[in-house]
């Protein structure tokens, strides 16, 4: 059944020095959601300038600031996505892999697979497809504890894997890493999403299996048929909501999805 989101999203930074700012906070229009309403309103001394987003799935925004930079973002969203459990999907042979879905087999800036291919092998051992990315997602919401302080910005899945707290990034990194290191590709997923706690940009993973891609958050604060995507990519560094060139400093930050009747 669709379900209606209502977003709305406030940006405030203060920049120490003109900079350019790479902004991606608009819900992306796909064939499982679509955009009923939207405004975009950027405070910006130069012409934005919008390019898509990654594998042309949302868009990105080029602005330009000097002393301080506000945006504000509203939008309604209809999401109607059939949401398909794990455990009933089988595997697909890396060979048989889309060429477009291969390059979510590979280590990452933060999603280093590669370190964590002897754990998953004796781990998860006999397991494959739906009912391996279920036991992966299952371990990773319940090794990890949640915890605002628990991570930075440069954090990995690697140190989250060692350190088992962090915040919804850490488990959408750690769990893309596990389902790469199985041999399941998986990329982040940047989405909004109502009963995200405290409310945020909130990120997930996308596991691809049986054809198609399936969204999983092992925060379980998000549940799949009620998340409008945002953009998609390897890990954070492709699905930062804002990523500033140069110095900034937080004045205030506000997002609200709230279901509509």
């Amino acid at each position: 059944m669709p379900v209606r989101l209502s977003i709305t999203v406030d940006l405030d930074y203060g920049l120490p020095e003109p900079a350019d700012v790479l902004l991606q906070i608009a819900a992306a229009a796909l064939p499982d959601q679509w955009i009923e309403a939207e405004r975009l309103d950027v405070w910006s001394d130069l012409p934005l300038a919008a390019v898509p987003g990654e594998e042309g799935i949302g868009q990105r925004c080029w602005s330009h600031a000097v002393g301080r930079f506000t945006a504000r973002y509203a939008a309604t969203v209809v999401v109607d996505r059939l949401v398909r459990p794990l455990h009933h999907l089988p595997p697909t042979a890396v060979r048989h892999l889309p060429g477009a879905v291969v390059g979510y087999l590979m280590p990452s800036r933060y999603c280093p697979s590669d370190k964590l291919e002897g754990f998953v092998r004796s781990e998860f051992a006999g397991l494959s497809g739906g009912p391996l990315a279920a036991a992966l997602a299952e371990w990773t919401a319940r090794s990890l504890r949640y915890s605002s302080n628990g991570s930075t910005g440069t954090t990995t899945a690697l140190d989250t894997f060692a350190s088992r707290e962090g915040v919804c990034r850490d488990y959408a990194h750690l769990l893309v890493t596990l389902a790469r290191a199985a041999e399941i590709p998986a990329r982040c997923v940047a989405a909004y999403a109502p009963d995200v706690t405290p409310p945020d940009f909130h990120a997930v993973a996308e596991l691809w299996l049986d054809g198609g891609w399936h969204l999983v958050d092992a925060t379980g604060m998000a549940d799949p048929s009620e998340t409008a995507r945002i953009c998609i990519g390897r890990d954070a560094t492709d699905i930062a909501f804002m990523t500033v060139f140069g110095a900034a400093q937080l004045i205030e930050q506000r997002v609200r999805v709230e279901r509509l009747g």
